[in-house]
């Protein structure tokens, strides 16, 4: 039996943990959870700061200045419609010889413009100044005349009553003085006549001249040297009426349209705001200068002519205008209210306003930046209300935004 080896047995006890490896194990245990726990929060910590850093989106509107002015009542669209506008037509019909202007020139009254061809005029002017020189020359020869038929008159008076020459011929004597002074005055009528003919002659004459009735401007060019011109339309397209268009610049006014059923907010002597197409950011002061007292039962209008308070060289005929007629009772009201208190400095939207215990506040929008602001509060007026104290006019207020805003915490704005 000495010969049969045996197997070892296995060795159990090198299995078994030791209390020191137990605890050494636990020990790293707890350590990795502690770590993983404390990297959880170190993210959640990491996420808060990054959400709280976050500009948030609010919505922001701009303060307004209180309007001082009457409210408006009433608009309107019209046109520049000058009071004195002319079209200078010549009173004959005739050639144009001359012309003494052009667009733009500033006339004085009575001022020449153009001359006609006088020619036919002249003659017949001369003419007459010669009939009225033939009666003037008659005239002298029938005076002389007369005064010898006078002499003969007396001498067959003196001899009729001394019985030597008979009553016949006494007679004859007696008819060639009176028929004598019967061809002077005849001759003196016919002297009467040709000074009319020549006034009527000189009239042509004249009429071949043509002068501004008015003085202003000349804004059309109507006819030119050579062409004919005259009083009615004539000869086609190869006539002209007009000579020059003439408009008074001191006189420009407005004129629009009213829809009759607003007619009744219009009165004389109202004030208006003249706003020109041409100048949309510089309005005029007016004035309704008067109601035209009849209706266009097409268009259901009334027409209205304004006034401007004062013109400058802008202002020009033809020009689109709008016309804000303003509300003068509201004016009245809004100076009452000034003499009863405070006045607005702004007005700003209701929902601006934030309230924490018995005081108002807003934020202010500055550099992406909120900042908050105590306000006095006034009247409300519609959807907005009066800023007492507090924000300026421009000044750009929260509208919307979150409930925790904080002053000077950056944010992000649309309006």
């Amino acid at each position: 039996m000495a010969g049969i080896s045996t197997a070892p047995k296995p060795d159990l006890g090198s299995l078994r943990i030791h209390e020191g490896q137990r605890r050494g194990r636990s020990t790293g245990k707890y350590i990795a959870i502690a770590v993983f726990v404390l990297m959880v929060l170190a993210g959640a910590a990491g996420t808060v700061l990054k959400l709280r850093e976050e500009a948030p989106t609010v919505e922001t509107a701009v303060a307004v200045k209180p309007d001082v002015g009457p409210q408006t009542a009433l608009n309107a669209s019209g046109y520049v419609t000058p009071r004195r506008r002319a079209t200078i037509a010549a009173k004959i019909t005739g050639r144009v010889t001359s012309v003494h202007f052009d667009e733009g020139t500033h006339v004085a009254q009575d001022q020449l413009l153009a001359t006609l061809d006088d020619s036919d005029a002249q003659r017949a002017l001369a003419a007459a100044k010669a009939d009225r020189d033939a009666a003037d020359a008659a005239i002298a020869d029938y005076e002389v005349q007369l005064r010898n038929a006078n002499i003969q008159l007396k001498r067959a008076q003196d001899l009729q009553a001394a019985g030597v020459q008979t009553q016949e011929a006494l007679d004859n004597a007696k008819t060639t003085a009176d028929s004598l002074k019967a061809k002077i005055a005849l001759a003196k009528q016919q002297v009467s006549s040709a000074e009319a003919r020549i006034g009527e002659a000189q009239q042509n004459v004249d009429n071949c001249i043509i002068r501004a009735p008015f003085a202003g401007i000349v804004v059309s060019k109507d006819a030119q040297v050579g062409e004919m011109v005259s009083p009615v339309s004539a000869g086609g397209g190869f006539t002209r009426t007009g000579i020059a268009t003439i408009v008074d610049m001191n006189s420009n006014e407005v004129e629009v349209d009213v829809n009759e059923a607003y007619i009744a907010r219009v009165q004389p002597g109202q004030k208006c705001k003249a706003t020109l197409d041409a100048y949309p950011d510089a309005p005029y002061d007016a004035k309704v200068r008067t109601v035209i007292p009849t209706a266009d039962r097409q268009k259901a209008t009334v027409k209205v002519r304004v006034t401007f308070d004062k013109l400058d060289s802008k202002i020009l005929p033809d020009m689109g205008v709008k016309v804000a007629f303003l509300d003068q009772e509201s004016e009245a009201q809004r100076n009452a209210e000034k003499s009863k208190g405070p006045q607005a400095l702004a007005f700003i939207p209701k929902g601006a306003v934030r309230t924490q215990g018995d005081s108002s506040f807003v934020f202010l929008v500055r550099d992406g930046k909120v900042e908050r602001r105590a306000v006095k509060l006034g009247m409300d007026h519609g959807t907005d209300v009066a800023v007492l104290a507090g924000v300026q006019p421009g000044a750009a207020v929260v509208v919307k935004g979150p409930e925790d805003l904080r002053d000077g915490q950056k944010i992000e704005t649309h309006q």
